[in-house]
C-alpha cells in the first residue's frame, strides 16, 4: 500500500482512476455480496469479530474485515426461512424478493463458512448451540467448495434460516475503477449462545474479537489496515453499549449505497466517498503509483 496525507491507497488506484476519468476504462458490473459484523457483549461494550485477509488475496489483501463474500446463484433456491418475510427484506434492502433472499442467505452462509457461526435453528425461535463436529465440518467444506447449496445444507440438518437475527446496517459499492467490484450489504448479528468463532477461512491468516473503539484506534495508529467501509461501520458501532442495542438500531440505519467519486483537479486526483469526508484522498501527479499521464483537463 502507498500513502498520502496520512492515508493509504492501493498502488494501482491512481492509474485506474485516470483511466476511468479519461474514458479509457469501462466499469465492471458489481457482484452482490454480504458481510456480517458478529457482536458479543463484554466489559466496556460489545466486541466485533474481525479477520485479517491474507496478503496474497487479490482484493483487500492484508486488510481487516468481517466474514462475508459474494452471493452464489444457488442462494436464490427455496430455503427454509424464519423471521421477516422476503417481501419485507426486499423493501429494506431495495431489491426484489429473489435478490433479497440471496443476499440474506449469503450473509448467513458466508458467516458459517468463514467463522463457523450459524444463524439458523430447528425452529423459528431456536438457534443451533454447537456447530462443531465432523458432520458440520463436512457440510461447511462442501459449501465452500460450491458442492452443496445452503438450502440443501439446512435441509440436511433440519434447520431454518433465522433472518430475524440479522440487522441491515449499511451498503457500500466498490469504486467504479476497481476491476473487482462488489455491491455489499453489511449486517449486524449477535453471536448465538453456545456458539464460538474460529478461523475457518482459507482467505484469512488471523481472527480477533475487538471493541470497535479499539479497532479504530489501531487503524489511526497505523497498526491495522482497513478499507473505508470497514472503518466507517466500526465508527458507527461505537455509540452502542450492547449487541442488542446495535441490532435494535439497525432498522433505522440509512441503506443508501455509498459509492466513491473520482475526479481530476489541477492534474491531481481527488477521491471521495459522499457522506464520509474523512476518507477523501488527494493524490498528486507523480505520487507512488501515479504516472500523471493522460488528458488532465
Amino acid at each position: 500500500m502507498s500513502s498520502t496525507n496520512g492515508q493509504w491507497y492501493p498502488p494501482e488506484w491512481p492509474g485506474l482512476i485516470r483511466a476511468l476519468v479519461n474514458g479509457e476504462l469501462t466499469p465492471a458490473e458489481p457482484r452482490r455480496a454480504a458481510t456480517v459484523l458478529l457482536l458479543r457483549d463484554g466489559d466496556g461494550g460489545p466486541a466485533v469479530h474481525m479477520l485479517r485477509r491474507r496478503a496474497s488475496m487479490a482484493f483487500a489483501g492484508g486488510a481487516y474485515a468481517y466474514p462475508g463474500g459474494s452471493v452464489d446463484p444457488r442462494d436464490e433456491r427455496p430455503v427454509a426461512w424464519a423471521g421477516p418475510s422476503r417481501a419485507a427484506w426486499a423493501a429494506r434492502l431495495g431489491v426484489d424478493e429473489a435478490a433479497a433472499q440471496s443476499v440474506v442467505c449469503a450473509a448467513v452462509r458466508e458467516t458459517f463458512e468463514e467463522s463457523g457461526v450459524l444463524l439458523a435453528g430447528p425452529s423459528a425461535t431456536t438457534v443451533v448451540a454447537d456447530t462443531t463436529g465432523d458432520d458440520w465440518e463436512a457440510g461447511r467444506a462442501a459449501l465452500v467448495a460450491h458442492e452443496l447449496s445452503f438450502a440443501d445444507f439446512l435441509d440436511h440438518h433440519g434447520l431454518v434460516l433465522r433472518s430475524d437475527l440479522l440487522g441491515a446496517w449499511a451498503r457500500w459499492i466498490t469504486p467504479e475503477f476497481e476491476p473487482r467490484r462488489y455491491d455489499t450489504w453489511f449486517f449486524v448479528a449477535a453471536l448465538p449462545e453456545g456458539q464460538r468463532t474460529r478461523n475457518a477461512s482459507t482467505e484469512a491468516d488471523r481472527t480477533v474479537w475487538t471493541r470497535p473503539v479499539d479497532a479504530v484506534a489501531g487503524y489511526e495508529r497505523g497498526e491495522l489496515l482497513m478499507m473505508p467501509p470497514t472503518l466507517a461501520t466500526l465508527r458507527a458501532l461505537e455509540p452502542y453499549g450492547s449487541a442488542a442495542a446495535a441490532l435494535e438500531a439497525a432498522g433505522r440505519r440509512d441503506l443508501t449505497p455509498v459509492l466513491a467519486r473520482a475526479r481530476l483537479r489541477d492534474g491531481a486526483i481527488e477521491l471521495s466517498w459522499p457522506g464520509h469526508e474523512e476518507f477523501t484522498k488527494h493524490i498528486a501527479p507523480g505520487a507512488p503509483g501515479d504516472a500523471g499521464e493522460g488528458d488532465l483537463a
